[in-house]
């Protein structure tokens, strides 16, 4: 069927496309940032490229399953985080992930082991110096209930120098030698950094001859085996030595791989509290939700947690039984926040972090514990800028061979259409100008990047809107061979290549559609571009393309043959009505009809 006639309905479609373009670029210029260049990726922009190491507390190499539950949970990382242009691929037993822009700190970030646990305080102290007090960031509660046995002793924090003694190893087995063998004669535990005797044993644990003889994977694997023994002895004395002697500068062994169901001495993520904390209450992944925002009544930003039904029950228990005792929120076997609990929590109900946050490090954490605890503790082993220099380069030349492909198909169309190939060049302009609009939207949006791949998709996704118009000017040829005008050519021709050009469309959109789904990294932002040109393309030929063709259609100038470059066309129909006309005069034995 034939769209209706009249100069009325054409004007109408070409006035809703200026609308969206005028709405479109209102939107570039004044809302948001106002800057009208598009995100660009890390192949354009630069960026930072972190690689995880993945470790096991046995030293054996990670799973294949367990890498890939990582990869996909640091994938919805990313997404939660509204960072677009991000890889995360795994190569052997590493993780790579790429972030674009200029904060590394955001691909640290989304690295995060976020192994989370609840534990009851036993006690807490002060580290001694030399043990790494840094700016307080979540001080100690002092209404906080402290064991007075724990910190107390004097003579235990008045020597700085044994801490600070470079032979004393930190966070490994002090002595160097199975805890169970220590000796319960000698001074209690608290008065033990200030003997001399620690310091004649400690190069033992760090005996060259015998680390030499380890792979990295058994040396880390020894690392966590010595730490666990220190920090989560269950032996009172170790317990102390531990809390004396634990340098909370150090890089940590623990961090991710404490056991729950024991006890840890774990240092406060500033440094300015060591705490002794007893087996876990409530795991990490009993977190159903997490949520920032600004606490108007304590005027500081904090995390809020939900959790499922048995983390709920268990959590509603503990605060009903351990009123005005604390409670610390265990990050990485780093105690991130140790409140004192004010008053039972009801089941069902949320619980808090708060510290010195500010409204981006609570956002993170809330982001990094609302989308679950990685299966493996991970080091981060390389970090390293990516810079744009080759991806300019590579962009110039692909712009470049765009460019030639897009002109010659335009050269093509004005040798062969004439005028309409004008039409055809105003068209792409249009939706040249809309994708535009549209990625430039899309990064403030959602925080969408352009790079390689996504250019190439733009470059074909144009180039088959050029298709469309082909589509659409030969069905206009085939209806001026059978003999009709240019001016009823048009619609006719319309209605028939309407449906070719949709079916293509939706062709082309379905495989990108499912490209996008099967694919990661730079694939998915080719699959991106080329599904959102195939939609322009439907709205520019609908909306432009068609209303131009339909008014030229109307006027005496674009109908000549020599303008619209369809006379060889006409010529072609009226030898076939010449025929045509000769052969029912042979039949009917009357004179063929005189043409004008």
């Amino acid at each position: 069927m034939a769209p209706s006639s009249g100069p009325v309905q054409p004007a109408r479609y070409l006035a809703v496309f200026a609308v969206l373009m005028a709405a479109v670029y209102a939107m570039v210029f004044f809302t948001g940032d106002k800057d009208p260049s598009p995100k660009l990726g890390i192949d354009l922009q630069g960026g930072t490229r972190v690689t995880l190491t993945a470790r096991t507390p046995d030293g054996n190499a990670p799973t294949q399953d367990s890498l890939q539950q990582a990869q996909q949970i640091i994938e919805t990382r990313v997404n939660g985080l509204g960072v677009s242009g991000s890889e995360v691929v795994i190569d052997g037993d590493n993780l790579v992930i790429t972030v674009p822009g200029d904060d590394s700190s955001q691909a640290r970030t989304l690295g995060q082991t976020a192994r989370l646990f609840i534990r009851p305080v036993v006690s807490s102290v002060a580290p001694s110096a030399g043990q790494g007090a840094g700016t307080q960031q979540t001080p100690v509660d002092p209404a906080a209930p402290v064991d007075p046995a724990a910190p107390a002793d004097p003579a235990a924090s008045a020597d700085p120098a044994a801490p600070a003694d470079p032979a004393t190893p930190q966070n490994r087995v002090f002595p160097a030698q199975d805890p169970t063998t220590v000796d319960p004669s000698p001074a209690p535990a608290t008065d033990a950094p200030a003997t001399g005797e620690p310091a004649t044993d400690a190069p033992a644990a760090d005996d060259p001859a015998t680390d030499a003889n380890l792979s990295d994977a058994e040396r880390a694997a020894q690392e966590i085996a010595d730490a666990k023994a220190l920090r989560q002895s269950e032996d009172p004395q170790i317990q102390q030595l531990a809390m004396q002697s634990l340098d909370c500068n150090a890089a940590d062994p623990l961090a991710g791989n404490d056991d729950p169901a024991l006890p840890l001495v774990a240092c406060s993520t500033d440094g300015t509290a060591v705490y002794l904390l007893g087996p876990t209450i409530i795991d990490g992944q009993q977190i159903s939700d997490a949520t920032s925002g600004f606490d108007s009544q304590q005027a500081q930003f904090q995390v809020s947690l939900t959790f499922d039904t048995d983390g709920s029950n268990t959590w509603a228990q503990f605060t009903a039984a351990n009123l005005q005792k604390q409670a610390a929120f265990v990050l990485d076997s780093k105690v991130i926040s140790a409140p004192v609990i004010q008053g039972a929590t009801p089941a069902g109900s949320a619980t808090s972090i708060t510290g010195n946050f500010n409204n981006q490090t609570a956002s993170e954490l809330a982001n990094t514990l609302k989308y679950g605890s990685l299966p493996l503790s991970f080091v981060s082993s390389e970090a390293e800028t990516v810079s744009a220099t080759l991806g300019l380069a590579s962009l110039e030349a692909g712009l470049i061979a765009g460019a030639i492909g897009l002109a010659l198909v335009l050269v093509y169309c004005l040798l062969y259409y004439r005028a309409l190939g004008v039409l055809t060049a105003m068209s792409l302009v249009l939706a040249g100008l809309v994708v535009y609009g549209i990625i430039v939207l899309l990064g403030r949006w959602i925080s969408f990047t352009l790079d390689l791949a996504g250019i190439a998709g733009l470059i074909i996704g144009i180039g088959m809107t050029a298709d469309s118009f082909v589509v659409f000017f030969e069905r206009i040829k085939d209806e001026i061979r059978e003999g009709r005008s240019f001016r009823s050519a048009v619609p006719r021709g319309w209605a028939r290549a309407r449906k070719t050009i949709l079916s293509g469309n939706a062709v082309s959109f379905i495989a990108a559609a499912v490209l996008y789904v099967l694919a990661v990294g730079q694939v998915r932002g080719f699959a991106f571009t080329l599904g959102l040109t195939t939609i322009l393309d439907i709205i520019v030929v609908v909306l432009v393309t068609w209303p131009l063709v339909y008014l030229a259609s109307k006027s005496k100038f674009w109908s000549k043959p020599s303008v619209n470059g369809l006379g060889a066309v006409q010529q072609i129909a009226a030898e076939r009505k010449r025929a045509a006309n000769k052969a029912l005069a042979v039949k009917t034995g009357t004179a063929p009809s005189k043409e004008a």
